[in-house]
């Protein structure tokens, strides 16, 4: 049955990283970084089933922005920080009931409601499950620019790369309530292309503790587990909330890193609306109940879609209306937190001007 994984990290120059090897060995490409004079040749690579770059609607036009080569050198010259973040990747497990063309489908939505929500392009990679793996592993790699498209270059710090005090002063509340909007969104979006492909099965962004499932999660089991023999119903997520990312059970080394990481996701300055004196505890909790009562109704609304249109097409329904909607709604929790409208102002590239130090960590594990 389809299972739930989602899990985000930073591509860190200070850790010897680059964005353009990031995506070469995404993609299956061959580009060079012009800042190091790298190359890095990942053509031969197997298992790339799509690869392309995802726009803001509002930079439809940088057409500049679908060059990977110049995409990524790009992102690569717009920092000078030793330990600059580069890019942030949004790794996903895709549903294997659905057929190739619509786990592609489901991935462009995905990344066109980040690239929207965060003004980012997104360079998505579709891979297919390996030769001597779980042949259900069929997974997306969503590579993210930390700054925002314009049609002259990369300007501002994307909102997700800001640190907690900028973001509240935004309106935008924490950088945990924002990884968890973003795991929730995943989940709605993968059910409606479940749902709309006639299937039952229905995943949960939530940990097994908070569904009130009493067993154990499943361990995700990644590259470290490559060539050893796997169970197949243990090989393909992590079923951990916010509550369970410290817990004792056994992951990847790349997971033990996010995990740790995700502590530190806590508000450090109280939201705008947040009760004199509440703390910032009170004001994260307002924040996700808010994130909470979108969801309820979307959610209904979606319901209600779905049974109005399912004497037209039994088992189906269609739900295009809601999905919109909830969509929009999604992407208006942004605009509707912040106190101030209008996108960031724009930060030229040649200035060298570095926003705060950042408080999302560079890796973040599936809250």
């Amino acid at each position: 049955m389809a299972i739930y994984h989602l899990t985000t990290r930073s591509i860190r120059r200070g850790a010897g990283h680059s964005s353009l090897e990031a995506a070469a060995y995404r993609t299956g490409e061959r580009l060079t970084d012009e800042r190091t004079g790298r190359v890095f040749d990942h053509s031969g690579k197997p298992g790339v089933e799509h690869a392309e770059i995802v726009l803001p609607a509002a930079a439809e036009s940088a057409g500049w922005a679908r060059d990977r080569q110049r995409l990524w050198n790009a992102a690569e010259a717009a920092e000078h920080r030793k330990d600059a973040r580069v890019a942030r990747e949004y790794e996903v497990s895709l549903p294997h009931e659905l057929t190739a063309t619509q786990r592609l489908a489901l991935t462009r939505a995905l990344a066109q409601d980040l690239a929207d929500r965060h003004g980012s392009a997104v360079d998505i990679a579709v891979h297919a499950p390996t030769a001597h793996g779980d042949p259900r592993n069929h997974h997306a790699h969503l590579l993210a620019t930390t700054r925002q498209v314009t049609e002259a270059g990369l300007g501002a710090k994307t909102p997700i790369e800001l640190n907690s005090a900028t973001r509240f002063e935004q309106g935008l509340g924490s950088g945990r309530a924002e990884v968890v909007a973003i795991r929730e969104r995943w989940a709605t979006l993968a059910n409606e292309h479940l749902a709309e492909h006639g299937h039952d099965v229905r995943v949960d962004h939530r940990s097994l503790r908070a569904q009130g499932i009493e067993r154990e999660p499943i361990r995700f089991q990644g590259s470290a587990y490559k060539g050893r023999e796997r169970p197949a119903e243990a090989v393909m997520t992590t079923e951990r909330g916010p509550e369970e990312v410290t817990g004792g059970h056994e992951v990847t080394q790349e997971s033990d890193q996010l995990g740790r990481a995700s502590t530190s996701l806590e508000p450090t300055t109280p939201t705008a609306n947040a009760d004199p004196g509440a703390g910032p505890a009170a004001g994260d909790r307002r924040h996700l109940e808010a994130l909470e009562q979108i969801r309820r109704e979307a959610w209904a609304a979606w319901l209600v879609a779905r049974t109005a249109r399912a004497a037209d097409t039994p088992g189906r329904g269609d739900t295009s209306d809601a999905r919109r909607e909830a969509r929009e709604q999604w992407l208006a929790q942004r605009q509707g937190q912040a106190r101030t409208a209008g996108a960031a102002p724009t930060i030229a590239l040649a200035s060298g001007q570095e926003p705060p130090s950042q408080t999302l960590p560079d890796d973040t594990h599936a809250l």
